[in-house]
């Protein structure tokens, strides 16, 4: 259903071990905010520590849902049971489809130096969630960047002002910006008012429409924030805007599993089971 708020709301991240024992900072699936239609997850990652991200995601199952992963700094790789492997380098990002069913893991390609990155999960209607699935994946190069005399923004999905991302989500129109603002420097772009919004700022601070927002911290963006006004503050600020269509439907989820009713994650376990999960293949296209 949706859940967009009003008045704004102010999400502090919760970490929490997921994976082989990988620390992510959560916000949307916690009990704060268990979704925020079509949003059911989100995760930033960030540790120099190679114990706090080594052990990696081995392999597990996904359906129901696309997951978004952005890599900012590190490498990671990605396999999956069709056969299909990436790397996953700095500024790259990944939408998988997993729709009807994927197996796959997200692996280190580093054992020392820092990592760091968003990763996203879109919910899909009741009537694309046992599609084919898909990949789009580009390398950092294919991202256009948009720059003022007061920010940076990388088009990661969507568009902003005229750049156009390569990925394209024609289901919940998500749109998905890296935003940098330097100190004392303003950002202001307007959101799709029927969209569910939010920013999540990973460097320094800043405040938005008036109001401090602290490092690792959500912002649920009420009706009154659809044009966010957002400065920096004394260090600059660096942070995601991301926004998408609600869909509107029940949402049911156990772990990897994202569907409509109880019947429907049964399927999915037994199918996982049973060794029937994987019906459709899917081939990756490096870009």
């Amino acid at each position: 259903m949706n859940t967009q708020a009003n008045p704004t709301r102010f999400i502090p991240a919760m970490a929490t071990s997921e994976g082989a024992g990988v620390t992510v900072h959560r916000t949307i699936g916690t009990p704060a905010l268990r979704n925020y239609d079509p949003f059911v997850m989100l995760d930033y990652f960030s540790s120099d520590n190679p114990d706090e991200y080594i052990a990696g995601f081995p392999s597990h199952p996904h359906r129901g849902f696309n997951t978004f992963t952005y890599m900012i700094e590190g490498h990671m790789e990605h396999k999956d049971s069709m056969g299909n492997t990436g790397d996953l380098g700095p500024g790259s990002a990944q939408w998988m489809k997993a729709a009807s069913g994927v197996i796959h893991s997200e692996m280190p390609k580093q054992e020392n130096g820092l990592m760091r990155g968003f990763q996203l999960w879109v919910n899909l209607p009741a009537a694309n969630k046992m599609d084919t699935p898909e990949y789009q994946e580009y390398d950092a190069d294919a991202f256009p960047v948009v720059e003022t005399s007061g920010y940076k923004v990388k088009v990661v999905i969507g568009q902003f002002a005229e750049a156009l991302s390569p990925i394209v989500d024609d289901i919940t129109n998500v749109c998905y910006f890296d935003i940098q603002v330097k100190a004392g420097k303003g950002f202001q772009h307007e959101l799709p008012a029927k969209n569910n919004s939010f920013l999540y700022i990973f460097e320094g601070d800043g405040q938005l429409n008036g109001r401090k927002v602290p490092l690792n911290t959500m912002v649920v963006l009420g009706t009154e924030d659809q044009t966010p006004n957002f400065t920096a503050g004394a260090q600059g600020a660096r942070f995601v805007v991301i926004s998408g269509k609600p869909i509107n439907e029940p949402i049911v989820q156990y772990g990897p599993f994202v569907m409509n009713t109880r019947d429907e994650i049964d399927q999915a376990m037994r199918d996982f089971q049973s060794n029937n999960f994987v019906s459709d293949r899917a081939w990756v296209n490096h870009k």
